[in-house]
């Protein structure tokens, strides 16, 4: 159970893909124009994650190690075919947008990279949970940065979500403020790069503020210790 939460939180937080990492910048910051975008394409991602990771543990002792990168990039590709037809069938418009992104999933270093140094050195259930949480953590910095793109450029958030989830989910749009002409800076790449750059700040402070609560707390329990000891 522990080792389950420590990949919890590496995928989340410490080692986020992402965020950490700086793994699948090209895709993330080039769809993320809004939320319905980058939702779409971290769900894909972590669909590739959990199927490539559970697919390399459970073939893992039978792959020559000289040919297992080969290997895991097709086993990755795979699965990444399965996702692009899936999407294509049910979520047609919404494949239409992402484009050239959905195939680009094969070379996201995140994924052969979880394949290499844990799925195919670990059991399947671990595997697949380690997949599961770095695609949950890459997806929510995917969704965060589209939801700021989309709020300062269009001044709306969930629009077009009815292309990813329904009909029923046109409902969802909310409108912040109305623009006759949207906020360019915000859509277009250099502004994804400077609120990519925001967040990456604010988990950076974040660190340092529960580092700093952390030590403090050490500290104090030390000293009860102490006090202890010497009362004794």
């Amino acid at each position: 159970m522990n080792e389950f939460k420590e990949l919890s939180w590496q995928g989340l937080w410490k080692n986020n893909p992402a965020l950490v990492q700086l793994l699948g910048l090209c895709p993330l910051l080039a769809v993320t124009a809004t939320i319905t975008n980058g939702l779409g394409l971290g769900l894909a991602t972590t669909l590739v994650l959990i199927g490539s990771n559970t697919t390399v543990s459970i073939i893992r002792n039978w792959v020559p190690s000289e040919i297992r990168i080969p290997i895991f990039v097709m086993i990755i590709a795979a699965f990444v075919t399965i996702v692009q037809l899936l999407m294509n069938a049910y979520t047609f418009t919404l494949y239409q947008a992402l484009g050239i992104f959905i195939p680009l999933i094969v070379t996201n270093c995140a994924i052969i990279g979880r394949a290499e140094a844990y799925a195919s050195k670990n059991t399947i259930g671990k595997s697949a949970f380690d997949g599961l949480m770095m695609g949950l953590g890459f997806t929510a910095v995917l969704v965060l940065l589209g939801a700021m793109r989309e709020l300062l450029g269009y001044g709306t958030l969930f629009v077009g979500a009815n292309l990813l989830l329904g009909d029923w989910a046109t409902s969802l749009k909310i409108t912040v403020f109305e623009t006759d002409s949207p906020f360019l800076l915000a859509i277009l790449p250099p502004g994804a790069f400077l609120c990519m750059g925001l967040i990456i700040a604010l988990k950076n402070v974040l660190d340092s503020h529960m580092e700093q609560l952390f030590a403090a707390k050490t500290e104090e329990k030390v000293v009860q210790r102490a006090r202890v000891t010497t009362e004794s």
